[in-house]
Order: structure tokens, then sequence, then C-alpha cells
């Protein structure tokens, strides 16, 4: 079944037409994001020099609500790998933790750049993290990437002189219910202002990516297969960069499923440490496999062991080809990608998810442009209450 490239009657019939739009187009938004990377280069690199230079080593607090929580929780591995971790000490929290603890991850003395991860730049938490920010730390400066010009961290950032602003391609900025674009778009964005490669091969590198990404597009069918198998439970399991991306892609399912099929999310390693006990003959396991060769080993030892387990509906590895012998189905990349780092491998991974999610909700016959029946799951959060704060005398 393709949905994907199905007519717009048909789309709009099964409440797909948006969201199936917004998750095709992501490789032609990778490659604008690069672009716009190489246009703004001069411009970040200034504002970071700047900041180090007055202060030395500085703290990168990357923060955002849900799914744009995700983004720092993906990029954060690759950047402490990649980055440079002698000017910049690089931690991942979500701006809902940051709002209901303030004075848990913010010093009053301690210089922090906060990168401000927004789709819409409205959501309560996110624009309450910053102006928590502000009020608790002396030397606060902020890089605002956000999806909407229009949104109040955009306009915020506009305003300030020690913010930095960079905004997302305007198709990034979903429509639909669901994060596809923004996440992806705001992923390789912060994997690009960090990692310290030479541009020409950091575009090399998204040039591949989004190869890959068209491949997942092209194989559509193939993810529809799978989804269209006999399940009740899904489980992602992934390393470094990885471990986010499974955090990301089983959220799609619970979100466009309204909650239909239960799903789990692990790091291979963890995932013996009790989880494991959430597989059953109704479970599809996916293992999303790192090209980093130390790291896969866990991977593909994981991938063994289910398939030995023989409990799960179905055990599969996402995975480039790298003549592993793992003796069970994969959805697998040609050997050519095994150089791809992880950081951005987890971009086609997660178009994987996302397009598993989609035909997923298609099936269990929620409509995924809209897919809380109720209403009381909203694109941008609602009814948060958002308290003043006193600093402890």
């Amino acid at each position: 079944m393709h949905i994907l490239r199905a007519p717009t009657a048909e789309l709009e019939a099964l409440g797909a037409a948006v969201t199936a739009r917004e998750i095709a187009q992501q490789p032609d938004l990778w490659a604008q994001t690069v672009a716009s990377y190489r246009k703004e280069e001069s411009r970040i690199q200034a504002f970071l020099q700047a900041v180090t230079a007055r202060h030395g080593r500085v703290r990168v607090l990357l923060a955002g609500a849900g799914s744009s929580a995700y983004v720092g929780e993906t990029a954060l591995p690759f950047v402490k790998l990649t980055g440079d971790e002698g000017v910049f000490e690089f931690q991942a929290t979500p701006t809902t933790s940051i709002v209901a603890n303030p004075t848990s991850y913010l010093r009053r003395d301690l210089p922090t750049v906060l990168v401000n991860f927004a789709r819409s730049g409205n959501s309560p938490e996110s624009v309450a993290a910053a102006d928590l920010a502000r009020q608790l730390v002396r030397d606060l400066y902020q890089i605002t990437i956000t999806c909407a010009p229009e949104g109040r961290l955009a306009r915020q950032a506009a305003d300030d002189a020690r913010s930095l602003l960079w905004l997302m391609p305007e198709q990034s900025n979903d429509q639909a219910f669901a994060m596809t674009g923004s996440f992806t778009c705001m992923t390789l964005a912060t994997l690009l202002l960090f990692d310290r490669r030479p541009l020409a091969e950091k575009e090399r590198i998204v040039s591949r990516v989004c190869a890959m990404g068209q491949e997942v597009i092209g194989r559509e069918e193939e993810i529809a297969a799978l989804a269209a198998l006999d399940f009740q439970r899904i489980i992602y399991l992934g390393s470094g960069p990885l471990a986010g991306i499974a955090r990301e892609v089983q959220l799609k399912i619970l979100e466009l499923t309204a909650g239909r099929i239960a799903t789990a999310f692990d790091t291979p390693l963890g995932f013996r440490h009790g989880p494991k006990s959430f597989v059953d003959g109704r479970s599809l396991v996916f293992v999303l496999v790192a090209n980093d060769p130390y790291t896969r080993r866990y991977d593909v030892d994981m991938l063994r062991e289910l398939h030995e387990d023989g409990i799960a509906r179905l055990v599969c590895g996402v995975m480039v080809a790298h003549g592993d012998q793992v003796g069970e189905r994969t959805f697998g990349f040609a050997e050519e990608n095994s150089d791809v780092p992880d950081g951005y491998l987890a971009l086609p991974f997660t178009l994987f998810g996302q397009v598993m999610a989609l035909h997923t909700a298609v099936k269990v016959g929620n409509r995924p442009d809209t897919p809380s029946p109720t209403g009381t799951v909203n694109r941008v959060v609602r009814g948060v209450t958002i308290h003043p704060f006193r600093e402890p005398e």
C-alpha cells in the first residue's frame, strides 16, 4: 500500500494528507537545511566565538519540550564526540524539567548558552524555560532553532543582542499534529552547528543522508508490509544518537495511533535489565543498528539474542549492511553508507519510523493528521499553568 504517493482525495479520506506530505518532503528539507547552514555559518560561528572568548569554557544546554527535547537527546552523544568540549560543556535537559525544577538545572554563576528547539516557539514550557534562564543565569546567551518566525521564541530572540536566531526551512513548520520535518531539520541543524568537520565534509555526508531518505520513501511498500503484520506492541532499541531516535519513533506510533498500539524504547544493553519482559508474541522489535563499529557489536548481539529467543512476532534490524551475519530480517541500506556517522544516520532511521507510524495509524483506523479523537492532546500543548518562581532567600 502506498500512502505517501496516494492521490490527494484518497489521503484526505484517510485523514493523512498533511502528515504524508510532510514525511515525504524531508530529504528535500535536509538539503535546504545544509544550504541554510552554509549561508549562516559565519554568523553562527562568530556568535559562539564571541561567547567563548568572553568566558572561556561555557555550558551548552540543549532544551525543548516533547519531540523537541528528543532533538537534544539525539544530538548530545554526537556533539560530545565531535564538538569542541574544550570550550563547550554539552548537556541536554527538557524544558519541562527546567520549568518544574529550575534551580536543579540553571546556575547563576555558570555562563550558559541555552539552545532552544521549538517547532512553533509557543509551547508554554519552552517560553517559560527561557524566561527562567534570563531570571536565574547572570551570563546567559541563547541560540533559538525554530521553524516558526512568528512564534514567541523567535520574536524574543530577534530583539535580544545575546541571542542568535536560526530559522529552519519554511516547510519544516509541520501543520499536522506530529513533528516530522521539524524534528529532523532541527536535529540536523544541531549536528551541523557543533560538528567540527569541514563544511565540505558535512555537505558530503548530508548528500548521502538525503539519498538514504529518498530510498526509505521509495521502499514504502516494504515498510507497509511490516505495519500490516498482526501486532499490538512495538519496541525500538538504539544506542548513542540512535537512543534518542528510538524514543522519538516510538512516540510517533503512540501519537498517531492514539495509544492503540503499546510502545517501548530502550538501548540494547539497557533492554536486558527488565524492559525485555515487554516482548510477547504480538510484538515487533526494531533494533536501530549503529555504524560505529564498537557500538554496532552490542546492537547486533541484541538482534541475534531476540531472534534466538523466538518470542517476538518480528525482530528486524534497521541498518547499513556491513557483512554481518545477523540471521534475521533487516531493513538494510547499502554498505557504501557505512561511513555515515551515527548522528547523521539518525535522519533516515527516523524517516523509517515515521513511515511505519503512518501506516500503523491508518491500519488501526486512526486519522494521522488529527490523531487525538478526544482532543485532549494538541499540536501545541495547552492547559499548562506557569507559576511565578521566587528564588530561595
